[in-house]
C-alpha cells in the first residue's frame, strides 16, 4: 500500500536494495548474537530475512568484529542471500573504516565518532574554539567518506537522543535542536564531499521528542536544499504491548505525514519478531493518514471505532491513528470502541496510547533497548522480573539497558537505569547518575528495588 502524500527523497543504492526515492519502504531489524559468532550471525539474519527483513545491522565494537563481517557476509552469499548488512559502529572511528570495505552500509553516530565519550560537562567554547572542532571532525570523517566511496558503501547517520556529546549539549542542550545540528554536521561534510549515499536517522525513546525532532530535521534540510531518505525508529521502545503501541505513535504518526523511508521497529524480544510488526505499520500508513483527517474529537476527546479481531492489530491501528493527534494537542484524552475486543483490552490499550504519547500515565514506563551483540545479560527475562516486581509503580520511568552505548544518555528521561557494565556485571543508575557500579547480575534486580524503595521513601 503506499504511503498518503510521501516526502519526495534522493534514491540511495545499498547493495542490491534502494531506499528512498520512488523505492517501496524498506523494513530492517538488528541481530543480538555476538558478531565473531560468524554461525550465530548468519542464522539469525536468514531468520529476519525470512521474516521480510530487508537490510540486517550488526554491532561491530572493534576491528575484530568489523573483520568477521567479512565472513557473515560470504556465509549469506553462499547460502543465496544477497540482503544488505550494515556494521553499526560506536566510539572508534577505525572500525567504521574497516567496515566499509566489507558491507553494504555502515552506521556511524555522530554523537561519539569523534567527540569523546559525554560526562554531561557543561563545556565552553569560543566560536572559534568551536570551528575547530568542526575542523576535526572533517578531518577524519572525510577519509571514512573516500574508502565509502571506493567500496560503493552507504553510510547511514544515526543519532540518538541518548547519545548526544558534551559539545553538542553544551550549546544546545539535551534537545530537538541539539540532535538535528549534529546530524547536519555530517550531513554538510557529505554535500561538501559530493557523497551522497547517505541514509538518515534520528531517534528518540521518547515518542514526543522522536516526533518533534524528525519534524525539525525535514524542515532543516528543506532549508539547505538535502533530501536525504529518513529512517525512523523509536529507540528502546520495549516489549510486548507498550513496545508495539510506542513505536506505532511515532513511526506511525510520521509515516502518516509522508515522512520514511526505511523503518525498524525496536523491541526487546527475538529480532524477526520486529518484521510482522513493521510491515502492518507501513500497510497501514495510508489508511491512518485518512482516519486522522476525519477524526472526531468532542470537548478535547479523541473517538475512534475500530472492527480488528486481532488485538495487535487494534492496538497498532488505534496507536498510529490517535499518536499524533494527541502529541500535537488536538485532543487530551482517548476513546476507543471494537466490538470484538473486551472492556478491559480496550481500557488497556487506552491508557498505553496515552502513556506512549506523554498525555497521562497510569503503569510504570519502562525503556527497553532491544539487544545486540553488545548486550550484556539475558535481556527478555530480566525485564520480565523488573515488570513483575514493578508494575504497581504507577509513573515511574525504569530503563533496562543492554550495554552502555545508549546507556546514562538514553536513560536521561528515566528515573533508575538497570546498564550491563560488563559481562555478568550491572551499574545502577539513579537518574545519570550512577549509584553502584559492577554488582553481580544475580543481585542486581534485588539492588534496583531496594534502590527504587531508598529512593521513593525520601
Amino acid at each position: 500500500m503506499a504511503v498518503y502524500n510521501r516526502r519526495k527523497t534522493i534514491s540511495v543504492r545499498v547493495g542490491s536494495t534502494a531506499i528512498g526515492g520512488d523505492n517501496p519502504i524498506r523494513l530492517q531489524s538488528m541481530t543480538t548474537t555476538a558478531t565473531m559468532d560468524t554461525e550465530g550471525c548468519i542464522e539469525q539474519a536468514i531468520r529476519i530475512i525470512q521474516a521480510g527483513g530487508e537490510l540486517v545491522r550488526m554491532t561491530t565494537q572493534g576491528t575484530r568484529e568489523a573483520e568477521n563481517m567479512r565472513l557473515i557476509r560470504e556465509g549469506l552469499t553462499a547460502r543465496g542471500y544477497d540482503t544488505p548488512l550494515v556494521a553499526d559502529v560506536h566510539f572508534n572511528p577505525a572500525v567504521a573504516d574497516v567496515a566499509a570495505r566489507y558491507v553494504e552500509k555502515v552506521r556511524i553516530n555522530p554523537g561519539n565518532y569523534v567527540d569523546p565519550a559525554r560526562t554531561f560537562k557543561h563545556l565552553e567554547y569560543t566560536d572559534q574554539e568551536y570551528a575547530q572542532e568542526i575542523e576535526r571532525i572533517r578531518d577524519r570523517f572525510i577519509p571514512f567518506l573516500n574508502i565509502c566511496r571506493e567500496h560503493g558503501t552507504a553510510i547511514r547517520i544515526g543519532v540518538n537522543h541518548g547519545s548526544l556529546s558534551d559539545r553538542i549539549m553544551s550549546r544546545y542542550g539535551n534537545t530537538p535542536a541539539g540532535m538535528v545540528e549534529s546530524c547536519m554536521e555530517f550531513l554538510r561534510i557529505c554535500v561538501e564531499q559530493n557523497f551522497m549515499n547517505v541514509v538518515i536517522s534520528i531517534k528518540a525513546s521518547n515518542t514526543v521528542v522522536m516526533i518533534e525532532t524528525v519534524r525539525l530535521l525535514v524542515n532543516e534540510m528543506d532549508r539547505e536544499g538535502m533530501a536525504f531518505p529518513i529512517h525512523l525508529g523509536v529507540t528502546e521502545a520495549g516489549e510486548g504491548e507498550d513496545g508495539r503501541i510506542k513505536s506505532a505513535i511515532g513511526i506511525g504518526a510520521l509515516l502518516a505525514e509522508g515522512i520514511g523511508d526505511t523503518i525498524r521497529v525496536s523491541l526487546s524480544e527475538a529480532p524477526e519478531r520486529e518484521i510482522p510488526v513493521a510491515r502492518k505499520l507501513v500497510d497501514y500508513a495510508a489508511v491512518s493518514a485518512q482516519v486522522r483527517a476525519s477524526a472526531v474529537i468532542e470537548n478535547g476527546v479523541l473517538y475512534l471505532s475500530y472492527d480488528d479481531s486481532s488485538l495487535e492489530d487494534f492496538q497498532l491501528h488505534a496507536a498510529m491513528d490517535a499518536g499524533a493527534l494527541l502529541i500535537d494537542g488536538k485532543a487530551g484524552d482517548l476513546k476507543l470502541s471494537n466490538p470484538n475486543m473486551t472492556a478491559a483490552q480496550i481500557k488497556s490499550t487506552e491508557e498505553a496510547i496515552l502513556q506512549g504519547a506523554r498525555i497521562r500515565f497510569s503503569k510504570p514506563e519502562y525503556i527497553s533497548c532491544p539487544g545486540c551483540g553488545r548486550t550484556l545479560y539475558n535481556l527478555e527475562e530480566t525485564i520480565a522480573r523488573i515488570k513483575a516486581a514493578t508494575g504497581h509503580l504507577k509513573g515511574v520511568k525504569i530503563a533496562i539497558m543492554g550495554c552502555i552505548v545508549n546507556g546514562p544518555g538514553e536513560m536521561a528521561d528515566a528515573d533508575f537505569g538497570y546498564v550491563g557494565a560488563g559481562r555478568g556485571k550491572i551499574s545502577l543508575y539513579r537518574g545519570k547518575e550512577c549509584i553502584e557500579k559492577n554488582i553481580p547480575e544475580e543481585n542486581a534486580v534485588d539492588r534496583l528495588l531496594q534502590l527504587i524503595e531508598e529512593t521513593t521513601k525520601r
